[in-house]
């Protein structure tokens, strides 16, 4: 009988497509055109990935230690910050927004890779906090996700949450004050660096003209200022600006919009985003961030990644929505199908509230078995079927299980994922199936894959390739199809058939 996942992992899984939408959101913000936002929200992406691995496995095996780092979502912006670093430094800055393309030339930019206590001090303060803290704060203030869906995905006490965040934001200005001391500064910022303390601690505190003044003049010191005030609502801001460095009022907008638009819709239908202007000042006009879902990378494949480790953002309308078809998840996607380590629960079992539009015909279906190892191709890639598989052995229990998720289905396209439980612990994995319909795989994560024919062969990447007995391998693929989209057949684990999970 198939795994059933637990509410926190539902939770997990509704965080992780935060973070894809995330990505994809400012990722578009950051460039020219659509195809240019969606090729890099998923260069980004796969670099915020390895980032987050790193970083966890740091606190693994960290002895006790924490390794101190962004929560998930900012991490993975800052991916697109030093994404877009290196496409204006190849050539493929003409793809990103030109007023980006100024600022990374500016003073501004060259903080961010320059020595850690010259930087925001938002962005240190933010740092330091325990990842917990640090997920609450940035979705509270800066996803504008309503306090109780947060405390769901968190794992918090729902009658507790508020009191939690409002001593998270002590503590994230606790820290501010502190790093702000032990920034360079010279001795006029010095001077006032105690009486901004004093003042900004009480909403009543009227600022004196001299500090005033200051403020208008010392980047530095307004950027303090706007992470010790936490009575003015500017606190969004200042995360949003230290983490992002350009394009925070826009991205918070936003992500404003979007969490809007979630919830008005109630996930009944395809969420409609509400067009408009961004905030003032925003670099550009809005645009909506559900990019074709051709190109969408699977929040199951973070999932599974981080799984081990750790514990929809609907977009907003530009003024060329009309032009453009929305398509792709929504909000929520199913229970992460399991990551290398075995310790993930099964995929197969969505959350009560899905995705609407074309993820909502998504199918969990078992995937038959085969009693010979890894059969030569059946059919060829213009849809030929190849012959129904044999009668499952009873000569023992399979050697693995198999569970098969159409994610995502759209007119030319779809994505998958395929988890497999083995049996026995592994090295090193080959996990290969066939289609009927000529479904030919474009793009393949946490597995490389090869296809000849009907048949698929995905192979461990070269970090997941250890699997203990009864772990699970998942990996996720985007393929093309034409007419029929039936689920593959003939799974194998190393050459040995797989029954249905």
């Amino acid at each position: 009988m198939p795994d059933v996942p637990s509410p926190q992992d539902v939770s997990e899984t509704a965080l992780f497509s935060e973070c894809w939408d995330a990505v994809l959101s400012y990722a578009d913000l950051c460039t020219a055109g659509t195809d240019a936002g969606a090729e890099l929200a998923r260069e980004a992406f796969a670099d915020g990935i390895r980032d987050l691995r790193a970083a966890e496995a740091a606190t693994v095996h960290g002895a006790g230690r924490r390794a101190t780092r962004l929560p998930r979502i900012p991490l993975l912006l800052t991916a697109v910050r030093t994404a877009v670093t290196r496409w204006e430094a190849d050539g493929r800055g003409h793809k990103l927004d030109p007023d980006l393309r100024l600022w990374l030339h500016s003073e501004r930019a060259a903080r961010y890779t320059g020595p850690p206590l010259e930087r925001p001090v938002a962005l240190r303060g933010l740092r330091d906090l325990p990842p917990a803290d640090a997920e609450l704060l940035w979705l509270a203030e800066v996803e504008s996700l309503p306090l109780p869906v947060v405390a769901r995905r968190l794992g918090l006490d729902p009658g507790t949450a508020h009191d939690e965040l409002a001593q998270v934001r002590r503590q994230f200005r606790d820290r501010c004050h502190r790093n702000h001391l032990d920034s360079p500064m010279d001795a006029r910022c010095r001077s006032y660096a105690r009486l901004l303390d004093a003042v900004t601690r009480s909403p009543a505190a009227d600022t004196p003209d001299d500090l005033s003044r200051h403020l208008a003049t010392c980047l530095r010191c307004a950027e303090a200022a706007a992470c010790l005030r936490l009575d003015d609502g500017g606190l969004p801001g200042a995360l949003a600006g230290g983490v992002l460095g350009w394009g925070g009022p826009a991205y918070l907008e936003r992500r404003r919009r979007a969490a809007d638009a979630r919830l008005g819709t109630g996930h009944t239908g395809p969420a409609a985003a509400p067009s408009g202007d961004p905030a003032e000042g925003g670099p550009r006009v809005a645009r909506n961030s559900l990019l074709a879902a051709a190109v969408l990378v699977s929040l199951l494949a973070l999932a599974a990644s981080l799984m081990p480790f750790g514990g929809g953002d609907g977009g907003v309308a530009r003024a060329d929505d009309a032009r453009r078809p929305a398509a792709g998840p929504g909000v929520s996607l199913p229970p992460e199908p399991g990551s290398p380590s075995g310790t993930a629960p099964a995929a197969g079992t969505a959350p009560a509230a899905s995705a609407p539009g074309p993820s909502a015909d998504r199918t969990t279906a078992p995937v038959p078995e085969r009693d010979d190892p890894d059969p030569e191709p059946q059919g060829t890639s213009s849809g030929t079927a190849g012959p129904p598989p044999p009668a499952a052995s009873s000569d023992g229990p399979a050697a693995c299980r198999v569970a098969y998720d159409l994610v995502n289905q759209w007119p030319d396209g779809f994505q998958a994922t395929l988890t497999v439980t083995t049996r026995q612990a592994l090295d090193a994995w080959r996990v290969a199936f066939s289609f009927r319909d000529g479904q030919q795989v474009r793009q393949m994560w946490d597995a490389t894959h090869d296809q000849k024919g009907a048949r698929v062969t995905a192979t461990a990447a070269s970090y997941n390739g250890d699997v203990p007995a009864n772990g699970r391998i998942a990996f996720g693929f985007i393929a093309a199809w034409d007419g029929t989209n039936t689920p593959p057949y003939a799974v194998t684990l190393n050459g040995r058939p797989c029954t249905p999970a």
